[in-house]
């Protein structure tokens, strides 16, 4: 029987579209060479353009999900995306805190590419105690890392990104991941930050257009690489490289947002075959 490859569990909210959210997380894992697990926390409706309506699970069906594939399988990383309520935090915050010695790797989903909000003002306190303290690498953008890093003693109403990454150390985190998307500059410029400050900063073509799930991509390449042993900074390197082609390859299938193309080597493959 051929070897099994690395396990990578997900917790995140389904996405009908298959852009972000869980379906995102499964091509990205899969197409790096890991075979991913799913734990669905949230049905969405939503479309290329938006999010229209979030439904959360029951905080013990997910609980139950995620025991049973953690007793019978083993984990190599954990991956969380969009939640959908402070008593899934909390239930999930219990299960890998059962599992410390598993890297955890968190998308920090606040809202939607439109700007939906998915996230309350609760949820991101439960997520600074409950799962922040217990993350591997957290992987926010800018604008969700300022929101995270908010201080609501502090009147510094736009603390630079150094600031940013520093506080969220301060909560627990080992690493953070700052990506320059919604930055105004020539190029993307990603900040990988560690306790000692700055570790890595790598730069990438801005590419036209806006895309659904780039986050998703991003957090679930990490973990991909981590899982397969790669260390952390050349795991989000490689993460960043592989996700920047997903989007260079992007397709655009309905009225909204471009959706990365996580399958764009398979594509090239054939078409060097043809």
């Amino acid at each position: 029987m051929a070897d099994t490859p690395p396990i990578v569990l997900t917790f995140a909210a389904s996405d009908p579209t298959g852009g972000a959210g869980i379906q995102a997380d499964l091509l990205t894992l899969a197409a790096m060479g890991c075979h991913p697990l799913s734990v669905i926390t949230a049905i969405t409706v939503q479309d290329s353009l938006g999010v229209e309506d979030v439904f959360p699970l029951d905080a013990e069906w997910i609980a139950d999900q995620a025991r049973a594939v953690l007793e019978d399988m083993p984990v190599s990383a954990f991956k969380i995306g969009m939640l959908g309520s402070v008593e899934i935090i909390a239930a999930i915050a219990e299960i890998v805190g059962d599992y410390p010695n598993i890297p955890l790797i968190m998308d920090p989903v606040l809202s939607s590419g439109r700007g939906d909000e998915l996230a309350s003002e609760d949820m991101i306190g439960a997520l600074s105690e409950m799962l922040i303290p217990q993350t591997t690498l957290i992987t926010p953008n800018s604008m969700e890392a300022r929101r995270l890093a908010a201080d609501e003693d502090n009147n510094e109403d736009d603390p630079s990104l150094d600031e940013c990454a520093a506080r969220l150390i301060s909560l627990g985190c080992e690493f953070v991941l700052i990506t320059g998307t919604h930055e105004n500059t020539p190029q993307v410029i990603n900040t990988l930050y560690g306790e000692s400050g700055k570790l890595a900063s790598n730069s990438w073509q801005r590419l036209p257009g806006s895309y659904h799930g780039s986050g998703c991509t991003l957090a679930s390449a990490i973990a991909a690489s981590i899982a397969q042993g790669t260390d952390i900074v050349d795991a989000v390197k490689d993460a960043q490289d592989f996700t920047w082609h997903a989007l260079q390859a992007g397709f655009r299938p309905g009225m909204g947002q471009y959706i990365p193309d996580r399958l764009f080597w398979a594509r090239e493959t054939n078409a060097d075959r043809d």
